[in-house]
């Protein structure tokens, strides 16, 4: 399983957003140019986080979006989820009744569980809050 371009970009944006959050809109262009990320790229993923109600905009030529949540609300599974689909390392975790390609993935799926199983345990564990605390100790170990 690999992170798309687009599930990493949209747990920037979060981040982003819940780190520059002063009860003000935050703008997109702003957020492109702080993450180095392009505006274009960033408007078609918070059209994705704003139909699923991550955020709120607001329109207009001050316009912009900010958190329709507190940071801790949000896990980084959920953002994945919404930006990437399911996170199951194989189709057949996915559907109700999936269907495995081969006998031998009878006997694999026990493993294809657990990846499963331990991926949603992390994801689902950290918030944006816990994202945010890094970040700011981050920063408390800046050293010339």
């Amino acid at each position: 399983m690999k992170i798309s371009t687009k599930g990493r970009y949209a747990l920037r944006m979060m981040l982003d957003l819940a780190l520059h959050d002063t009860g003000e809109i935050v703008r997109i262009k702003d957020i492109a140019k702080r993450q180095e990320i392009s505006e274009k790229y960033l408007e078609q993923i918070i059209a994705v986080l704003n139909k699923a109600g991550f955020v709120k905009s607001v329109r207009g030529p001050q316009g912009g979006y900010r958190l329709a949540k507190k940071p801790k609300e949000y896990t980084v599974g959920m953002i994945l989820r919404i930006t990437e689909g399911s996170l199951a390392p194989v189709d057949a975790l996915e559907e109700e009744n999936g269907r495995l390609d081969a006998e031998g993935d009878c006997v694999m799926m026990y493993i294809w569980q657990k990846l499963y199983d331990a991926i949603n345990s992390v994801v689902d564990h950290y918030t944006l809050a816990d994202l945010m605390e890094w970040e700011y100790s981050k920063a408390d170990h800046y050293v010339i």
